[in-house]
């Protein structure tokens, strides 16, 4: 496994940590039952709908990055921390199985969707069976700190679920705040974010004080992530998101650049209060005089703002986490990676 020699830019990075974690992660799939693995390798790009083997996009890898460099942060090698990133993988993907169900979604990563392709109930049951195998791995590694990251790891799980709960119920309410679709988004994604920095001071071997710090790092990382996310989920360019394009505004989902946009108050608010609250399906041309309202409220630039904000906050987090070091410069590029994506 190769070491820090530097510094490394963002794409150089995720690249890196595909390749450290593919072969473990792989193997910890091997292990699953047939029918399974099938539906799990199908998903990951690994294989298509036939099982024959396939190249295609295995994801960005952001939180699997976070976990080895976190060790290095600290101190340790990411060697030691290649179960924790495996993990985390496992749990991120077991969420999206689930995740592309509720949405209804039938593209991700520039394919059909595994429940598209296999059907509702296989793919929640894979999705299921990746939450159970991430645990097995944490367990299996026999690394000191397993026990405690196991409940780490639970713990994320079950604020990312109460997230996905919420994310689910404001789709069915017309009162929102701004407040609640944040706190759902702090659950939803800053969760495991933070998880996956936290697992990567225990398994690196940080003090408590630092992994309780870069934990902060992850997840106002996680938050920042999930604003631009919300962002590309109407103005992502389908060639590069691998998504429809103004697919969240189709469904409308309260999402936080939505939120924000209905509270303003604006002439825009109450215009787009009532297209997204109309009977029947929105046409496309609806659809874009949606998204042109929700920038005229003011609420895309907002957005923008509130992940530069945080950005801000996890690298102060990040900084009285550890002294200045390749590792750490390493998360600083991450973290900016986060908040100006295109995908």
């Amino acid at each position: 496994m190769s070491t820090l020699q530097g510094t490394r830019s963002a794409a150089d990075l995720l690249t890196w940590s595909r390749q450290q974690v593919e072969p473990a992660l792989r193997a910890a799939v091997e292990t699953l039952p047939p029918a399974t693995r099938r539906i799990v390798a199908y998903h990951f790009g690994w294989a298509d709908e036939d099982g024959n083997p396939a190249h295609a996009d295995g994801g960005k890898a952001i939180r699997p990055a976070l976990v080895l460099l976190t060790a290095q942060a600290v101190g340790g090698t990411a060697e030691s921390a290649l179960p924790a990133a495996v993990a985390v993988e496992l749990v991120h993907n077991f969420s999206l199985l689930h995740d592309d169900v509720m949405d209804c979604d039938t593209a991700r990563r520039h394919r059909a969707t595994a429940w598209t392709v296999f059907g509702l109930g296989p793919a929640i049951l894979a999705g299921d069976a990746l939450l159970g195998l991430s645990f097995d791995v944490l367990v299996g590694s026999g690394h000191p700190a397993a026990g405690e990251a196991c409940r780490t790891l639970g713990a994320a799980v079950q604020e990312l679920v109460d997230g996905q709960l919420a994310d689910a119920e404001f789709e069915t309410r017309d009162d929102v705040t701004p407040a609640e679709c944040v706190r759902m988004a702090q659950l939803k994604t800053g969760a495991l974010l933070g998880c996956s920095t936290a697992l990567g001071a225990l398994f690196g071997g940080g003090r408590s004080d630092q992994a309780d710090h870069l934990r902060l790092y992850g997840e106002d990382l996680g938050l920042a992530y999930q604003y631009v996310d919300d962002l590309l989920g109407i103005w992502g360019e389908p060639s590069v998101t691998g998504k429809p394009v103004f697919s969240d505004l189709r469904r409308r989902k309260k999402s936080l650049p939505v939120v924000t946009a209905l509270s303003s108050g604006t002439t825009a608010a109450r215009d787009l209060s009532t297209l997204y609250h109309r009977e029947g399906d929105l046409s496309d041309t609806d659809l874009a005089t949606a998204a042109a309202l929700i920038e005229a409220s003011g609420a895309r630039a907002t957005s923008q703002s509130q992940a530069d904000a945080l950005l801000a906050a996890a690298l102060t987090e990040l900084a009285t986490a550890t002294t200045p070091n390749p590792a750490t410069t390493e998360l600083t590029t991450l973290a900016h990676l986060a908040t100006r994506r295109t995908h």
